[in-house]
């Protein structure tokens, strides 16, 4: 009862400071990175590791280069997902831009339903808020262990219209909506659990243990398949393009959906690589040695 009391009162607190002007709170996050990268040093031998795994190629100074940018982009990260509870829809479209909403249009006009990768990229969060303002989304997410937290990010998530599903809930809710035109949205670069771990391709020049469960679902509704390729404008502004992998995931050779979404998040990370997650521990499962 007094987790949940104290849960309540921060999220109270992370509104009002939503409330606060971009240029507030990109002060706020010059801050906050001086605590992350230098006082806490959040998650740094993760990142370090991370980075060494993913370019070896490259020189140390180089590697410590992209980890400080990164941490810079982190905390303005946290700041711009604070701001979800209260941005407006207007203010949103401003700051992130489909460049090509076209494709998935002519898709609905066809009634060709779409399944969408993104990875923990840039701002993924503003991404989908904001294309769920035109477009109804199913918002695929692994749920938080507070609840309170929990039921806190589906609603911001679904602010603009999204329909936030919980991981477990996502073949149910796709089987029910079978005959509707939907776009649903899975992050490619989600770990999977342990038992799921059947399937290791290359990653960011790793063996990396993949989430078929995309792949699955594509194929059991027969939809196209695209990639969100985001991209930082600048501070607070984001572009994203609609890239087509496949068109009838039904006709799709095994694993050609999951490795066309693996291999253009592989490049699109090498791109800017200071925009993605590195603090999170994606390699926490190995495959098995071949005896």
């Amino acid at each position: 009862m007094i987790n949940k009391g104290l849960s309540r009162l921060g999220i109270f607190f992370l509104y009002l400071v939503s409330l606060l002007p971009f240029w507030a709170l990109y002060l706020v996050a010059d801050c906050l990175f001086v605590v992350l990268y230098y006082i806490i040093g959040y998650r740094r031998d993760v990142v370090q590791e991370n980075l060494q795994n993913a370019f070896p190629e490259k020189t140390v100074a180089e590697r410590n280069d992209i980890e400080k940018k990164y941490f810079r982009f982190l905390a303005d990260l946290i700041i711009e997902t604070i701001k979800m509870v209260s941005i407006s829809e207007k203010e949103m479209l401003r700051r992130v831009v489909c460049t090509n909403p076209e494709i998935v249009q002519n898709y609905e006009a066809i009634g060709k339903s779409v399944t969408a990768v993104a990875g923990h990229y840039c701002n993924w969060e503003w991404a989908g808020l904001g294309f769920s303002i035109d477009t109804r989304l199913f918002v695929i997410y692994k749920p938080l262990t507070s609840d309170v937290f929990d039921n806190y990010f589906i609603k911001v998530r679904s602010r603009f219209g999204a329909v936030a599903v919980a991981m477990k809930q996502t073949l149910r809710t796709m089987v029910a909506h079978k005959n509707e035109f939907t776009v649903t949205v899975f992050a490619g670069d989600q770990t999977p659990v342990r038992e799921q771990t059947n399937y290791f391709t290359e990653f960011l020049n790793q063996q990396t243990a993949v989430f078929l469960g995309i792949e699955k679902i594509a194929k059991l509704i027969d939809s196209a398949v695209i990639f969100y390729d985001m991209k930082r404008v600048k501070r607070g502004y984001y572009t994203y393009t609609i890239v087509p992998l496949i068109e009838n995931s039904k006709d799709s050779a095994p694993n050609e959906i999951t490795e066309a979404h693996v291999k253009y998040l592989d490049s699109m990370i090498r791109r800017e690589p200071q925009y993605w997650l590195w603090s999170h521990r994606r390699w926490k499962f190995k495959p098995e040695p071949i005896i």
